[in-house]
């Protein structure tokens, strides 16, 4: 999927400066665009999605996953404008959830589960989980759902399954620490519960993935045949269940294009692996990685302060941002 000459001075490269540029025409292989705030991120991204759909590529090849519905409305909307709206609603582009979702509903039988689930909310699984922790005689107060549900949700997070969960001798002591010594158990009840219910909280959408991926080799074939093309937006962001699933799609032909700043990941709190980013060379070791330096949002004074406290990160990425 070499561009041509003639096709390299396509209108939709005008606009952008240099560095968005080779960007956005590398499409061989896999991609690091480490983009500094306000650097022009999304510019980069609707623009390569636009190339590639300019180059031949089929809507329906190409994979963008992003963080939030709003992001993906917005990016669609963008291409839609560079290269029409038919094109653009084929696209496979929304949050990891609902792409993932859209999957599992189609291949929902081979996991044991119905292709009409319910997906519960962060309230319905804080309900479940009081009514087990009422079912089984714990003090709610040392078991409050809310922290019940995010030990949990970290667990699935890094693909710790119930049986796995209750083998780990340092989640359990991290657990009798906190005086909840049965979550172990609690979380095999939940996972029972929801089964039973034909039901998946959203933390499960991507750990099914990653078990229909791995015990179904013919569903993975199937996809990795599908997404000829995969682009990742705010990939410092990503924990461990999101860049398994990445990986295993773009283990047979490396397209993929990641997007992110290793500077700006605020969510280890909530799974977020910084490692996934820093070590992607590793992963991929034909790596070609782009910067974005130009920061077209802030001051010079606003850029430079930011700069004098990134510089104290340990281990980063180095860029040199300037207004």
């Amino acid at each position: 999927m070499q561009p041509s000459e003639q096709k390299n001075t396509s209108i939709l490269l005008h606009k952008l400066n240099a560095p968005q540029r080779a960007a956005v025409e590398f499409c061989t292989g896999p991609s690091l665009v480490i983009a500094g705030a306000g650097s022009g991120k999304t510019r980069v991204l609707t623009h390569k999605i636009a190339y590639l759909l300019e180059q031949g590529l089929p809507p329906y090849y190409i994979l963008a996953l992003t963080f939030t519905n709003k992001a993906a409305r917005e990016m669609k909307q963008r291409i839609g404008e560079l290269v029409g709206e038919k094109s653009a609603r084929r696209l496979w582009m929304g949050t990891f959830h609902s792409i993932f979702s859209r999957i599992l509903r189609n291949e929902a039988e081979r996991i044991g589960f119905q292709s009409n689930f319910t997906i519960f909310d962060t309230s319905d699984s804080n309900n479940l989980i009081k009514l087990i922790v009422k079912d089984m005689n714990l003090d709610d107060k040392q078991y409050k759902a809310s922290a019940v549900h995010n030990q949990i949700s970290r667990a699935k997070n890094a693909l710790i399954l119930p049986k796995a969960y209750a083998q780990n001798a340092e989640l359990l002591e991290y657990d009798r620490a906190a005086k909840r010594p049965q979550l172990f158990e609690v979380y095999q009840r939940y996972q029972s519960r929801l089964r039973q219910a034909n039901s998946m909280d959203f933390d499960d959408l991507l750990v099914y993935t990653n078990v229909l991926f791995r015990d179904h080799p013919e569903v993975l074939e199937k996809y990795r045949n599908q997404f000829q093309y995969i682009l990742v937006d705010e990939y410092q962001d990503t924990n461990f269940a999101q860049h398994l699933i990445v990986k295993q799609l773009a283990d047979a032909h490396h397209r993929v294009c990641v997007v992110g700043d290793d500077a700006q990941s605020i969510y280890s709190f909530r799974g977020a692996n910084i490692d996934n980013i820093l070590k992607f060379k590793t992963t991929y070791p034909e790596t070609q990685v782009f910067k974005l330096e130009q920061n077209y949002r802030s001051t010079k004074n606003i850029v430079n302060a930011a700069n004098s406290l990134i510089k104290k990160n340990t281990e980063q990425i180095f860029k040199n941002v300037f207004s």
